[in-house]
């Protein structure tokens, strides 16, 4: 069925806001054009005739469908894989050159650190924090979407609101500090000088490594043991280059311009103090890179 143009119009200006409700919902690029895509399907099934305010009620819609995905995915992770291996989950990044044109875009960019705390939450206290905290839906609103009241929403948002600031480090460490750390961690993994590494560590730093399952995606906590991989790893892909990770600097790895791994980088005080690793192809494959180096060649 065509669609009177006007509301086909109203859809694309609401689209890339709905896109960014749905990546902080799923953490996941795909999932999220998925949810916008089927929230498109839904206005076009609905009567809209009496809706005064399209955008939130696509808002709703939106929050709707992902918070049916979210349940399912918390039963699907439930179930244990059949090879027994473990399951170490980074969220999709946002993965941009480092360069200054898309300096710019850093503000309004969401880091894994952020993604991977909202993956914690229970699925109505992540709809609930998100909605309200990032896009400023009143709890009148979310209260039906997560059968709740909304004073019982609104101590969801709050719990969720504690671990959130809890578990993830205030932006404190200046760009400039971050390309430094970055280009240092660069030259030391080719080098794989494990004391230069250690210097850019925070004793507590946490290593996550996503491989798609199986023994190389895991954790490891801890400055010596991060060095050690670190400087083990790095003498192997000596095809890397800074890159804007999410909402800070991070690393590509691509040998002859084939994307084989993604580091985040979190910051406190100047120091790495966590690192997350996107290495499974086809995760790295639906992300869409095509990574020129900055010389041109490897």
């Amino acid at each position: 069925m065509t669609q009177p143009p006007d509301l086909v119009t109203r859809f694309e200006e609401e689209r890339g806001r709905l896109r960014s409700v749905a990546y902080r919902m799923l953490g996941s690029l795909s999932e999220a054009e998925d949810a916008v895509q089927e929230g498109w399907l839904r206005l076009q099934r609905a009567d809209t005739g009496d809706v005064r305010n399209l955008s939130g009620w696509l808002t709703t819609v939106v929050g709707r469908i992902c918070l049916d995905m979210l349940r399912t995915r918390t039963a699907r992770r439930e179930e244990p894989l059949e090879d027994g291996s473990a399951e170490t989950r980074v969220p999709d990044p946002v993965v941009r050159p480092a360069d200054p044109v898309h300096e710019a875009e850093l503000a309004d960019s969401v880091g894994l650190a952020l993604l991977v705390v909202l993956d914690t939450l229970a699925p109505a206290e992540r709809l609930a924090f998100v909605l309200h905290d990032m896009f400023a839906v009143p709890f009148e609103e979310l209260a039906p979407i997560v059968e709740r009241t909304p004073a019982t929403t609104r101590q969801m948002a709050s719990r969720a609101r504690r671990r959130v600031q809890g578990a993830t480090a205030p932006r404190n460490t200046p760009l400039a500090r971050q390309r430094e750390v970055t280009s240092a961690w660069l030259a030391a993994t080719r080098a794989g000088d494990f004391e230069a590494l250690l210097e850019l560590l925070d004793p507590g730093v946490l290593l996550r490594v996503d491989a798609g399952g199986g023994t190389a995606s895991g954790l490891l906590r801890g400055s010596l043991a991060v060095a050690k991989q670190a400087a083990f790893y790095g003498k192997l892909a000596q095809a890397a280059y800074p890159a804007f990770v999410g909402d800070g600097l991070g690393i590509v790895q691509a040998p002859r311009g084939q994307v084989v791994a993604v580091l985040a980088f979190t910051f406190r005080d100047g120091k790495v103090v966590g690192v997350d690793i996107i290495a499974d192809p086809p995760r790295l494959s639906e992300l869409g890179m095509e990574w020129v180096s900055p010389s041109g060649g490897e």
